[in-house]
């Protein structure tokens, strides 16, 4: 069992959130909110993303470079990390 699936309820309720967040920024674009007041919903969207992602990062990295006993799955696991990081900065 992957770390996603133990922590699949937390993280799944995380992103209904962001996901209200998103549908709220939606609805303030439509009523013509003001853009200031759209920004900062984005920024709390972005925070919320931000967040998230580094949670999941965090497991990884506990769950596939730290706690694997043999160097084949540290090494691999080290390797999708680097793989996320350089898609996560582009």
């Amino acid at each position: 069992m992957s770390h996603t699936s133990r922590e699949k309820a937390k993280l799944i309720a995380r992103v209904r959130r962001i996901k209200g967040q998103l549908e709220g920024i939606e609805r303030a674009l439509e009523l013509e909110v003001t853009c200031a007041e759209v920004l900062r919903q984005l920024a709390s969207v972005r925070g919320a993303v931000s967040g998230l992602t580094a949670e999941v990062m965090e497991d990884h990295l506990r769950e596939h470079v730290l706690a694997p006993s043999d160097d084949k799955a540290r090494f691999q696991g080290g390797e999708e990390m680097i793989e996320v990081i350089r898609a996560y900065m582009k």
